[in-house]
């Protein structure tokens, strides 16, 4: 096997175990051949020999799902099928084993059922013919490597085990912070008059019935103060000291805990957003994140855009990442439904033409071709190509994936 760095973590020895084929040791060729550079014969197969009788093991998968075809030979020369018996073991990771008897068929031996995905595996082979036996076994490896437990955490390898989970169906929308009708009020005095002073500022924080002005009234000449209704701050400020009161609002007053977001829903979604349901919500700088719930539905539509307005509840502790006026982002979980089998959508990197995980069988990972379904920003449905139970990689696996890829390995048959 062959070392490579993992990444630009050098502390990360990784055994690349190459692509299908690319690390053969038939027992009767008694030497371990390197990466590559085992003997293929006429149909590019893998040639197995014991004497003067040899087998071509290839793995055929144009317009099919992908089978054994195993030729025949004797000194070199093609012999009929169906003078052998075959048969073939593979042992996968795991100690899964998976067995194949064949059949003769046109020129060829053929497999009774498919090979499945990843074509990585430790080959058993046993044939019979002219009254003779031959054995052979070889490593046949893809997507594999190995990874000592010191060496999996100072790369920051970290796995889950792969199981049932809940997965949404989602609409993304964007929406803007606001101040909730509650979280904002507006000062005004009760008494027409002149302002004899202010005690209030833009930004200033104020405390429910703080003293903001002193009003002398118009009509008795007297001085009466003015309070804040509400504890927040200051975010507008109309007046000054000599000015007269009217009817305006001397300053008005939110409170920035007090929140929620309001998102406007298109048609299209109308019929699917509902009160109570999951939001995600995302700052657009990616740096703040919060669930929370639809909280209500205003059911009138906007007549220029024909959109409704839907409100989501934040909580006072959103106010240290999410401020009034800032745009954000919301993922509604419209629909929900538990899934037998799911795995975090950020584990998914790609293989080839799949798309896959990368399982962890002691200190070995190889690479789990993958059925999906339903896929949100954090699961993604398994319909196959995955067992339950298996520990995969979350964290890290695209470390995997690239030393994999700069090992140049092929899906060689």
């Amino acid at each position: 096997m062959t070392k490579y760095l993992l990444g630009a973590a050098s502390v990360i020895a990784l055994t690349l175990l190459a692509a299908c084929g690319d690390t053969a040791t038939p027992e009767k060729e008694g030497a371990k051949a390197a990466a590559g550079e085992y003997e293929r014969g006429p149909h590019r197969g893998r040639m197995l020999r014991d004497g003067n009788f040899a087998l071509e093991i290839t793995i055929f998968e144009d317009g099919v799902e992908p089978e054994f075809r195993v030729y025949v030979y004797r000194d070199d020369k093609p012999i009929k099928p169906g003078e052998v018996q075959l048969s073939m073991e593979l042992v996968r990771l795991g100690n899964k084993i998976d067995k194949f008897a064949f059949a003769p068929q046109e020129d060829f031996l053929r497999g009774n059922g498919v090979v499945a995905e990843p074509h990585s595996f430790d080959v058993r082979v046993q044939a019979s013919e002219g009254g003779r036996n031959h054995k052979w076994a070889y490593q046949s490896y893809e997507g594999r490597t190995t990874i000592t437990p010191e060496a999996a955490r100072a790369g920051g390898l970290k796995v889950e085990t792969a199981g049932a989970a809940t997965v949404s169906d989602l609409i993304d929308m964007g929406g803007r912070v606001e101040v909730t009708p509650e979280g904002r009020a507006e000062v005004r005095a009760r008494l027409p008059g002149l302002i004899v002073s202010l005690n209030g500022k833009i930004g200033q924080r104020v405390t429910r019935g703080q003293v903001l002005a002193r009003v002398e009234s118009s009509h008795s000449l007297q001085t009466y103060t003015i309070t804040a209704p509400i504890s927040g701050t200051i975010v507008e400020k109309n007046v000054n000291v000599g000015d007269t009161t009217g009817d305006r609002a001397l300053f008005a007053i939110a409170d920035p805990t007090n929140l929620h977001a309001e998102f406007f829903v298109y048609p299209r979604d109308a019929e699917r957003v509902r009160v109570g349901q999951p939001v995600t919500l995302k700052s657009l700088s990616g740096e703040g994140t919060i669930q929370s719930v639809v909280e209500a539905v205003v059911p009138t539509a906007d007549v220029a855009s024909q959109t409704l307005l839907a409100h989501v509840h934040l909580p006072t502790s959103a106010a240290n990442a999410f401020r009034p006026g800032m745009a954000v982002e919301g993922s509604f979980a419209v629909a929900q439904a538990n899934v037998p089998l799911a795995v975090r959508t950020k584990a998914i990197q790609r293989f080839r033409d799949f798309e896959v995980v990368f399982a962890k069988v002691g200190n070995t990972y190889e690479v789990r071709m993958l059925e999906i379904g339903r896929r949100t920003p954090e699961w993604t449905e398994v319909l196959g190509g995955l067992e339950p139970g298996t520990q995969y990689v979350t964290d890290g696996a695209f470390l995997i994936r690239a030393d994999i890829d700069k090992s140049g390995a092929s899906h060689d048959h």
